[in-house]
């Protein structure tokens, strides 16, 4: 049994009761209208308290909804959408005259490092790979 599910049955009643897949459904929903929406994961400094504050969540319930709705992490959640809005400004001529770098600072990530990492992570190529791939 992995160590999360032995913590998670551990947990007071509350924070261990299962989603039912309709209430996971829905709250993905919500989320992912609020992500699209405000688009939060710009900010580099955003943690799990902060967006489950805005979508007025307690967080270990954000949690539980990202991570068996999307069978992600938190940081891997919000790394999927900032490489999307990437992915969509790099394609919009108004961003032509950006680099690739002062792209990924717009949407969120604070170091080229991170944002190397997450895009092979996310896209499992590198981001010079995707660009070949997309101009041909």
């Amino acid at each position: 049994m992995p160590i999360e599910e032995v913590k998670a049955g551990h947990l007071s009643d509350k924070k261990s009761e299962d989603l039912s897949d309709e209430n996971l459904q829905r709250l993905k929903q919500q989320v992912e209208a609020y992500m699209l929406q405000h688009k939060p994961y710009v900010n580099p400094k955003l943690t799990l308290n902060e967006l489950a504050g805005m979508l007025k969540l307690p967080p270990y319930l954000l949690s539980k909804v990202i991570n068996e709705g999307y069978d992600i992490n938190f940081f891997d959640f919000i790394n999927t959408y900032r490489i999307e809005e990437f992915k969509r400004r790099m394609e919009d001529p108004h961003f032509q005259h950006y680099t690739l770098l002062s792209i990924a600072f717009e949407v969120g990530f604070n170091s080229k490092t991170a944002f190397n990492r997450s895009f092979k992570k996310i896209t499992n190529q590198s981001p010079s790979e995707f660009f070949q791939t997309v101009k041909v």
